[in-house]
């Protein structure tokens, strides 16, 4: 009896406190310890996410360096590539050029070494691809004997007779090259020569002519006329320095957009020198992939730095402490 009522006392407040606290003990406590395990856990991802970001970012810029490093290579090979061009054309220039003659007599010497030069080589370096290097297209007589090569030949020879040269092409309905011909600046004025069919231009009374006076139907018979066996369909009303229409559906909002940026583009000597000259447009594609690898390079430190807080030691600073390290005393 004693025993049945002291199991069945009525329960104090004190042991009501006492219940509740263990019981509610482990359920109360577990809200903190999820907060950590969930705070490691993310913490951990962030770590993971950071490591995987430095990984991508150390890949980038190596692959980058090394991309600087072949484009400056390539730079290098490309200057001594012009400038042996530049040679070769130089000695050519020399021997068939008159240095101190007027503009018309330098073309004239030309246009004879073309016509009824030394002996050469009877085809050319490819059968299937006509080659656009001047070492090539001096020496061959079969690349003489085509508007394009002959006309790349010229070209070069008169530009190293410090002469200002530039190419025209005719194009016909199709927008497609008919023919290729070169306008040399004389007096001021920009004459019409064709090195396919060694003439310089002329009309009736003997002037040289520039290509808005043949655009002149009656002028236009003349010259023709007067150039034997000069095709009649090779007129002058859809010529163009550089053709764009090569490129389809990028071609014409390309030119558009050159022409808005920079108007005469196209008329430049440096354009025609860039695709009659492969020496010339080597040298530039390699400048330029240089400057803009050095942007890259440059974009990716300070993102590096900003961003992620990768701080690499400059080369310059390498350089200074190797300088300091070789020419210290104790050395």
């Amino acid at each position: 009896m004693l025993l049945l009522q002291e199991t069945t006392r009525p329960v104090s407040m004190n042991d009501a406190h006492i219940t509740k606290s263990v019981l509610v003990s482990p359920s109360a406590h577990a809200p903190e310890e999820v907060k950590d395990e969930r705070a490691i856990g993310s913490f951990s991802a962030h770590r993971t996410k950071s490591r995987k970001y430095d990984s991508l970012f150390r890949s980038a810029w190596w692959i980058v360096n090394g991309l600087l490093i072949l484009s400056i290579l390539f730079a290098v090979y490309a200057a001594m590539w012009e400038f042996s061009t530049r040679r070769y054309l130089k000695g050519f220039s020399d021997a068939i050029v008159p240095a101190t003659a007027p503009g018309n007599e330098k073309i004239e010497a030309i246009l004879r070494w073309m016509q009824t030069g030394p002996a050469r080589l009877p085809n050319g370096p490819s059968a299937l691809v006509p080659d656009r290097d001047p070492t090539d297209t001096l020496n061959y007589e079969a690349l003489l004997q085509v508007c394009g090569t002959a006309t790349n030949a010229f070209i070069n020879l008169t530009n190293t007779g410090n002469m200002e040269v530039r190419r025209l092409l005719l194009l016909d309905r199709h927008q497609m090259t008919m023919h290729v011909v070169a306008e040399v600046r004389v007096d001021g004025r920009w004459i019409i020569v064709d090195p396919a069919y060694r003439s310089v231009m002329r009309n009736d009374k003997g002037q040289t002519v520039t290509r808005e006076d043949l655009l002149n139907p009656a002028t236009f018979a003349e010259v023709v006329k007067n150039t034997p066996n000069y095709p009649a369909n090779y007129t002058f009303d859809n010529a163009v320095h550089v053709r764009i229409a090569r490129l389809h559906l990028l071609g014409i909002p390309l030119r558009k957009i050159l022409n808005r940026l920079t108007p005469g583009w196209e008329d430049s000597m440096t354009m025609t020198l860039l695709v009659e000259r492969e020496s010339f447009a080597a040298l530039v594609t390699a400048l330029l992939l240089v400057i803009f690898l050095f942007l890259l390079r440059y974009s990716l430190r300070w993102f590096g730095e900003a961003r992620l807080g990768i701080r690499s030691t400059r080369l310059r600073a390498k350089i200074y402490r190797a300088g300091v390290a070789f020419l210290h005393p104790t050395n």
